[in-house]
């Protein structure tokens, strides 16, 4: 199999076909893809053409792969044939990728972003295991600390990460979401405090949870950031970490300048950020299976994708089966 997946134009999604695998340069592994998994919320708004993919089409879009090497270069150090990996680069759904994989700094988000697989997990949930990146690098970056209070507003799958990254480091969250599917998600993940935010009790609850120390944005609602401020959700010198995709929002001036507060954009991830999540979920402090709704061989994945864009209160962790 020799596919790939590809936008043609906007809302609609077919398959390509790639062509024979390239044998590997020097410093090159070809790595043969088992599963991918769907990047719910970059891969929507991409398919839709908003946020900044008005005219990105045709278009090639994702980030989660896991595969096998296949063959590596002669100067390549530390991968072999038949490792199982995670590759992160922003190429698509492809059967076949040939990555260079020489030095990397672990903290940027421009290096090769393969990682090996640790005995222990499932090498199917790590098709999820870039969201999951995504997630832990804005935790860290917010300065999520043991002890404080971490409100995560929206529950896909971004949010549900990013609240159990929380979770894992300490803090007390609290998440919400509208939608059923998602509630029952965090809860089955072991979230404790989890709110339904279409219940007329939810903002009394919010209240009474808070104020938090970090309020992350995973939901994009427009009225959120104005909604913190109209009800004293942040803490003083706490941090709203925009994790949600956003052409622009508008935010009140008191809510950073009398508390001291700040708000942060976070996006992308580290391999430092994989070997993260690779660890909580060694110790079971972050859990992939009860956030994975669908995994479907490739074949379906033209009906997956007009789920997404039609309905995409019905998706939460997708993966395909490459067979």
């Amino acid at each position: 199999m020799n596919l790939a997946l590809e936008y043609p134009s906007r809302g609609q999604v077919a398959f390509y076909d790639l062509g024979e695998a390239p044998a590997p340069k020097p410093g090159e592994v070809l790595i043969r893809t088992r599963y991918s998994g769907v990047t719910n919320g970059t891969e929507r708004h991409a398919l839709l053409g908003e946020h900044g993919w008005e005219r990105a089409f045709p278009g090639r879009h994702g980030y989660q792969q896991v595969g096998v090497i296949e063959a590596v270069g002669r100067e390549v150090r530390g991968f072999a044939e038949g490792d199982w990996v995670f590759c992160g680069r922003y190429v698509g759904h492809r059967a076949w990728q040939v990555v260079e994989v020489g030095e990397a700094d672990p903290y940027a988000n421009d290096s090769h972003l393969v990682i090996h697989l640790p005995e222990g997990v499932d090498h199917r949930h790590c098709a999820l295991l870039g969201v999951a990146g995504v997630a832990m690098r804005g935790i860290r970056r917010f300065g999520v600390l043991p002890g404080g209070k971490v409100w995560v507003a929206g529950g896909g799958l971004i949010g549900q990460f990013a609240a159990q990254a929380a979770a894992a480091m300490g803090a007390t969250v609290t998440i919400s979401d509208l939608f059923p599917l998602r509630l029952q998600a965090a809860r089955a993940a072991g979230l404790p405090r989890v709110l339904d935010a279409g219940s007329p009790n939810t903002l009394a609850a919010l209240q009474e949870g808070g104020p938090y120390d970090v309020i992350v944005d995973a939901c994009g609602a427009p009225s959120l950031f104005l909604d913190i401020h109209r009800h004293s959700l942040l803490a003083p010198r706490g941090v709203i970490g925009a994790l949600a995709a956003r052409s622009e929002t508008t935010f009140h001036w008191a809510t950073l300048h009398g508390r001291e507060a700040s708000i942060q954009v976070s996006c992308h991830f580290s391999l430092d950020d994989l070997k993260a999540v690779l660890a909580f979920m060694h110790h079971g402090s972050m859990r992939v299976s009860p956030l994975v709704t669908h995994q479907v061989p490739i074949s379906q994945a033209p009906s997956l994708y007009a789920t997404l864009r039609d309905r995409p209160q019905e998706l939460l962790g997708v993966v395909f089966d490459w067979g």
